[in-house]
């Protein structure tokens, strides 16, 4: 065996001499290795395999190459190919290498194992169209009575504003799809237009309930099978109401749960800062920074309880001012600005 690899490691080292004289040594290498490659699939086998003679000539050469030269003929001639499809074509060759061994040889060489296709990302498309995207999702919660709720909300990307919509404890198509055409009646309040909806594959997602949005010029989209990330900002509004809310108090059925759920709407919507918007409340614009050293001096902060001291909300106490007159002026501050007047359509909605 020895023999035999010093025989191939000659005749290799000859023919390198040869094509020494009409072309650089990189060429010449990378020629010795595709023709020894070529030697090897043409043996008379069904399935040609490598020994570790031939592993061992074409590691050899391999190392002669310059870096640049050495990341993989597959990859640089393939630039749109992934580490998964370099994988197939190296086992449809014989090489018995893993997955994850093709990726980290790749990441190593400085070559990205999963190159981008054409067309923006994921995460562009969101960024890019978030004024006009909407996600829904259905979350469950369980009363203290080992009853499960299930409660169907949609949430907007560019404002973060949820929409909570209703709760029941047998969530159907039908039902679904009515709460689809109580959502248009709370968006026709607002100069709003939406043009895509996420949600996921649930089976409870019927066609009328694709059709109610599609009616007025929505595009669903769909996400991925057991992709979370592919619905991430509903995912992380389900993460906060367990979080802050349900995870904190014991639920009686469901009445108690819908007026629970109806407080933690506001409270998202009015008051709680949301770092995706820069700190900003959905439905209540930022206040002006303020300048007053003498009022920063003289901070008055307010707590303001909901849900019996489970939400903490904070406000500046009423101020008195009083003027060169001497009239005094109380300015207290103003909590919910914004939030939604309950028009006679919003009464309506079953919970």
């Amino acid at each position: 065996m020895a023999v035999k690899l010093i025989y191939q490691m000659f005749t290799k080292l000859l023919s390198s001499m040869v094509l020494h004289a009409r072309s650089n040594t990189a060429n010449e290498i990378e020629i010795l290795v595709l023709r020894h490659q070529l030697a090897v699939l043409q043996r008379r086998t069904p399935r040609p395999q490598i020994s570790w003679t031939d592993r061992a000539v074409i590691a050899a050469l391999a190392r002669l190459l310059p870096p640049r030269r050495r990341r993989g003929f597959l990859v640089t001639e393939n630039p749109t190919w992934g580490y998964r499809r370099v994988h197939g074509e190296l086992v449809g060759l014989g090489y018995q290498i893993g997955a994850p061994t093709v990726w980290k040889i790749l990441h190593t060489a400085g070559i990205d194992p999963s190159p981008r296709r054409p067309g923006p990302t994921w995460t562009q498309f969101l960024h890019t169209h978030a004024q006009a995207i909407m996600a829904c999702d259905l979350f469950h919660l369980d009363t203290i009575t080992r009853h499960r709720l299930y409660a169907f909300f949609a949430i907007e990307h560019a404002t973060r504003r949820v929409h909570i919509l209703a709760v029941t404890a047998h969530p159907t198509g039908a039902w679904l799809t009515q709460l689809a055409r109580n959502l248009f009646m709370d968006l026709d309040d607002a100069p709003r237009h939406f043009r895509f909806l996420i949600r996921d594959r649930d089976s409870k997602f019927a066609a009328a309930f694709d059709a109610a949005f599609k009616a007025t010029d929505i595009t669903i989209t769909k996400t991925p099978a057991r992709a979370n990330r592919a619905n991430t900002i509903a995912e992380r509004f389900v993460a906060t109401i367990r979080r802050q809310l349900l995870d904190r108090i014991p639920i009686t059925n469901q009445r108690h749960a819908a007026a629970l759920l109806r407080e933690f709407e506001c409270h998202y919507n009015d008051h709680r800062p949301h770092q995706g918007i820069t700190n900003g409340r959905p439905l209540c614009p930022l206040p002006s920074p303020i300048a007053d050293p003498v009022h920063i001096a003289h901070l008055d902060i307010r707590r303001h309880d909901r849900l019996s001291g489970t939400l903490h909300e904070y406000q500046h106490a009423a101020r008195t001012t009083t003027d060169a007159f001497g009239n005094r002026t109380v300015t207290r501050p103003q909590r919910g600005l914004g939030r939604p007047r309950v028009t006679a359509r919003r009464a309506r909605r079953a919970w």
